[in-house]
């Protein structure tokens, strides 16, 4: 994995400390939005790069088997040694299919000029509804235009990413994902107006708004804790 990404990785767990270490109300909304909306969708892809592999590779293949979603290997750093060993990892998880890799990503999104416009036409570029965890918020913002759901994973919910997003989940991958899957397996014997139900009640804007207010009062309280000991001290 490049140094880069590792870096904004690490940047967004800071705010993982802000959010108390934990899954938020707003998150479990959101992630119940995001199995509904994997539900509604006809072309599902799930898009997945170094980090994602190296962190909930076997979350990733259970969530694509309960929501009958496409895995594609999408990378800003992008080397065919790179793409392969993402596709070993999750074949190693129990992928048994994987787009994106070399020659495969072949098609274009449009407006973008790093390597994550190169996209696998079986995959991303046909999708209706795209999971980009740990992602960089050109492409989010490029998939919006070409009138795709995008479901982001971010712990930053003033990002680009979070920003733009269809449906933003502000929390930590490794508890975002294997909740994902829970929630799908959970909601997928429902009837298919309880799906549609669940994203009309959903609004995006609102839910960063209370992950943003979580975030601020946390401070806040932070900020009083210390306050006293600094009193305490003198």
């Amino acid at each position: 994995m490049a140094p880069a990404g590792l870096i904004a990785h690490g940047r967004g767990e800071a705010f993982d400390y802000l959010l108390g270490e934990k899954t938020t109300k707003p998150a479990l909304e959101a992630i119940k939005a995001a199995a509904a909306a994997f539900l509604t969708a006809k072309k599902p892809v799930i898009s997945v790069n170094g980090n994602v592999a190296a962190l909930v590779a076997e979350d990733i293949v259970k969530l694509a088997l309960a929501a009958k979603a496409k895995i594609e290997v999408n990378l800003f750093y992008r080397s065919f040694e790179r793409e392969k060993a993402i596709q070993k990892l999750l074949e190693r998880a129990g992928a048994t299919e994987v787009l994106g890799v070399g020659n495969d990503a072949s098609a274009r999104i449009p407006e973008l000029s790093s390597e994550r416009r190169r996209v696998d036409p079986r995959g991303i570029l046909r999708a209706d509804v795209v999971l980009v965890p740990l992602e960089d918020g050109d492409r989010t913002e490029a998939l919006v235009k070409m009138d795709k759901k995008v479901i982001a994973v971010d712990l930053n919910p003033l990002s680009r990413t979070a920003q733009k997003a269809s449906i933003t989940i502000v929390d930590n991958i490794v508890r975002t994902m294997p909740a994902l899957v829970k929630s799908v397996e959970k909601l997928k014997n429902r009837d298919k107006t309880s799906y549609v139900q669940i994203l009309q009640n959903f609004d995006n804007r609102k839910n960063l708004g209370e992950s943003i207010m979580l975030i601020s009062k946390r401070l806040s309280k932070l900020t009083e804790q210390g306050r006293i000991a600094t009193l305490e001290v003198e």
